[in-house]
């Protein structure tokens, strides 16, 4: 064996691994790898799936918390109500003190309050009630007159047919008004009717109305005319 032969196989050192015992060892590293993730993961008790698991809406990050707006209203002259206002996809009360209207063109005392009531739901929410979340559905320009003869006590008409309205303004206008006592002698439904003869109809603020404004009844419960005029 002569000096340059000894030179190249001493200077060479050890031989390299096979190209194939090289994929070999990668290809086992990544198996040991992927052994211990899913060792880790079904240790959690977390399975694996390929299908679309719905976990509802995300959080709403609004407050729907306002100080009481009725205490910065002292020089108001009017009358303490809670106002529904829409904050977060449900409806939430307002504490106010809701003017009453300079034009008393009604004179029905109900109507009146629910002309007060509806132009405090047309007015847009303060700026610190907007930071908080909270807005109005109830279309400006909405009116309230007094019951025609056959109706029954306490229902109110609305310049536009309360099926006619948005949902959520529906639901903001009957469930402030229920919470009236001047409007409302006590729980249960409010009656509404348009500017047309039809017969009003019956509306009540549930839970269910509360809480998902958008899906409130386009239509009330009829009401039977009264066999007296109010």
């Amino acid at each position: 064996m002569t000096r340059s032969r000894r030179a190249a196989r001493g200077g060479a050192g050890r031989a390299p691994a096979p190209l194939g015992l090289r994929g070999g060892l990668t290809g086992l590293t990544g198996l040991t790898g992927l052994a211990v993730v899913a060792g880790l993961v079904s240790g959690c008790g977390i399975r694996a799936t390929t299908v679309p698991v719905d976990v509802g809406p995300a959080p709403s990050r609004v407050s729907c918390d306002t100080p009481d707006q009725a205490s910065g209203q002292g020089g108001v002259q009017g009358f303490r109500a809670s106002v529904e206002l829409v904050c977060g996809s449900q409806l939430v009360g307002v504490e106010r003190i809701v003017p009453v209207p300079e034009k008393r063109v009604v004179r029905d005392p109900v109507a009146l309050v629910a002309q007060a009531l509806l132009e405090a739901l047309e007015k847009s929410p303060s700026a610190q009630e907007r930071d908080a979340g909270f807005s109005t559905g109830v279309p400006s320009g909405l009116t309230a007159g007094a019951p025609r003869p056959g109706d029954p006590a306490g229902a109110v008409r609305l310049s536009r047919k309360p099926e006619d309205l948005p949902p959520v303004a529906l639901s903001q206008i009957v469930c402030t008004l229920a919470g009236n006592e001047a409007v409302s002698a006590g729980p249960g439904p409010v009656v509404l009717g348009g500017p047309d003869a039809d017969p009003p109809r019956a509306w009540e603020c549930t839970d269910a109305v509360r809480s998902r404004p958008e899906s409130v009844p386009t239509l009330g419960e009829l009401v039977r005319p009264s066999a007296t005029p109010s």
